[in-house]
């Protein structure tokens, strides 16, 4: 069974089950700032999981593109990728467990839909800690579909417990589906909890039953939901009976496009392919929802990816520029899915100008290994004392400053007969880490999934300082990103030039007049279409299911939107621009925060 018939099944599935189709999400979080990428379909619905109502309904499907970073360096071995696809399913207060349950092995289990035999199927559930019980319920609707006692195992919170996304949020207990890709059939001693190697898990249940505080309570949800994930690239894997998901008809062909590029096959160099492939696929559906190389954020992660996959070409004797040829098989292979790829010539320009960029960064970083050799010479000639160690320090300066691969540097030591001290660089990029996490987490703490009322009120304003913006500086103001915290609002637009005084000061009064007009916000579900004939602002359209909730704050401002909002403008306060600059080439930044009076 094919990837794209594994989708198409999930989706008919769940939409004969009552449920709303809704598309995949921007990999930009809108409603989460506490992580720089979607990486799970629940991201996008958190207001609708704290008890907003979705225009599609209490039950919804997807498919979502997700990006997680935490293994970049794990990327190349069987499993870990960056870039996958996750179906989902939710109950947003509708149905629970005994239901979520028993569709999941429907799905699994029936002929008509993946037939997967009832012997190669084997469950967890969460055994329980002082935060929450056992999930002897889990347990029990499971035994009565068929899974016998000695396939089902008890796991700990580390195993069986998602959430929240974020640092607080809707949590709870989740009970896992195994496949078994052990030879023949498991036997009675073997379940997922001792038998990690022959048990594959594919599916995940979750039981969003808690809300975590800021001082780490669980506290019982007013509305449980259910947020189930399945692996496509895995599941299509294993009913295709594939060792890797790189086996599978979702990779092949792009690792048969570097093929033609290098003289080195595959089975030589798998797991340079494996990283070209799983880098450009991630960096391809970045550029795709608007990201660009930087040396920060969500940009210092594509940057990476890039950089990475270029490397790698060069270890497969790649020479000429190549980024943007495996791209574009990329966009010929998931645009039909994706029809964001679709804006190809703006993809394949950012990753030509970066591969054009990162090769004079190793050419500048060689100059620099030379002047390092040349440094040791003189040395040896003043004290007549051979260096045979290139330093952690000088290491990391070499990757930290010039942007030089530490594989290269190994590489260029062991050509001139020396060695690296690998130890003393990750301690140095170790620490180098920990300060950017610290900068990361400051910048991100707080934000939307918790639904406090500073954060809904700097939410409603930045529906102001849009309009505002348009007002002042034109139609062509488009939002690029926003994050919003409980102490302020950051806004990232379109606009080629720096804000002058007067612009600001013109921006400020307009929000500050529709706070003091204490206007009504109105909520309506309507179309696309209907939104916009109302006069309704859109973003990332290529996100909206068939119905959307329209924000009317007459006559200042309409806006198609998800977030939390106040009833009346008047709650806000004074509106305060505290800083206006550039974030990158054509997109200005504003901060700014709200004044109780």
């Amino acid at each position: 069974m094919t990837a794209n018939e594994i989708r198409q099944k999930y989706l008919e599935f769940f939409k004969k089950k009552g449920h709303t189709i809704i598309p995949s999400a921007p990999l930009l979080p809108e409603n989460d700032p506490t992580v720089l990428f979607t990486t799970a379909g629940m991201h996008p619905l958190v207001p609708y999981l704290l008890g907003e109502p979705h225009p599609g309904g209490k039950r919804l499907a997807n498919h979502q593109k997700c990006i997680r970073t935490g293994d970049i360096d794990e990327v190349g071995d069987n499993t870990h990728l960056t870039f996958f696809e996750m179906m989902g399913n939710w109950s947003l207060g509708d149905y629970f467990k005994k239901e979520a349950i028993a569709m999941s092995f429907e799905f699994l289990t029936d002929k008509k839909w993946l037939n997967i035999p009832l012997e190669k199927l084997a469950v967890s559930v969460f055994e329980g800690d002082d935060d929450a019980p056992r999930d002897e319920e889990s347990a029990g609707i499971w035994k009565k579909l068929g899974i016998p006692e000695h396939k089902i195992a008890y796991l700990p919170k580390k195993a069986n417990w998602w959430g929240p996304a974020g640092q607080t949020g809707p949590c709870g207990p989740d009970t896992e589906m195994f496949y078994w890709v052990g030879s023949g059939n498991p036997p009675v001693s073997s379940n997922p909890g001792d038998d990690e190697e022959n048990w594959v898990e594919i599916w995940n249940d979750v039981f969003m039953q808690y809300n975590k505080t800021e001082d780490g309570k669980f506290e019982p949800l007013n509305q449980t939901n259910v947020d189930t994930g399945l692996g496509l690239e895995r599941v299509a894997a294993v009913l295709q009976g594939k060792k890797t998901v790189y086996d599978t008809e979702l990779f092949q062909p792009i690792i048969e496009k570097i093929s033609a590029l290098t003289k080195i096959p595959y089975p030589e160099a798998e797991k340079s392919y494996r990283i070209i492939v799983d880098h450009l696929r991630a960096a391809t559906f970045m550029a795709a929802d608007g990201v660009k190389p930087s040396n920060l954020d969500q940009g210092y992660v594509m940057r990476r990816l890039l950089r990475r996959a270029i490397r790698h070409g060069k270890l497969l004797e790649i020479d000429d520029n190549f980024t943007h040829v495996i791209a574009k098989k990329i966009i010929h292979l998931m645009s039909d899915i994706y029809p964001e790829l679709k804006h190809e010539e703006v993809i394949l320009q950012i990753f030509q100008l970066e591969e054009e960029q990162f090769r004079k960064t190793i050419n500048h970083g060689l100059k620099e290994f030379e002047k390092l050799l040349t440094g040791f010479q003189m040395a040896f000639e003043k004290t007549g004392k051979r260096m045979t160690e290139i330093s952690g320090k000088q290491a990391f300066k070499l990757y930290d400053t010039y942007g030089f691969p530490i594989e290269m540097t190994e590489e260029e030591a062991k050509k001139h007969g020396l060695t690296v001290d690998k130890k003393g660089f990750d301690e140095a990029f170790k620490k180098h880490q920990e300060l950017s996490r610290a900068g990361a987490e400051e910048k991100f703490k707080g934000g939307l999934q918790d639904n406090s009322e500073a954060t809904t009120r700097l939410h409603t304003a930045t529906h102001l300082l849009h309009a505002g913006l348009k007002k002042v500086l034109g139609d062509h103001v488009k939002q690029s990103g926003s994050n919003i915290t409980a102490e302020r609002l950051r806004f990232d637009f379109s606009h080629p030039d720096k804000m002058t005084k007067e612009q600001l000061e013109a921006v400020e009064k307009y929000v500050n007049e529709a706070i003091r007009s204490d206007a009504e916000v109105k909520c309506e579900t309507m179309s696309v279409e209907e939104a916009k004939k109302k006069g309704a602002i859109g973003l990332f359209e290529s996100k909206y299911g068939e119905k959307v909730k329209m924000y009317d704050m007459s006559p200042w401002s309409k806006e198609i939107c998800g977030g939390p909002h106040v009833k009346r403008l008047g709650e806000l306060g004074k509106f305060k621009i505290k800083k206006e600059q550039s974030s990158s080439a054509g997109i200005r930044r504003i901060k700014a925060v709200l004044i109780n009076e």
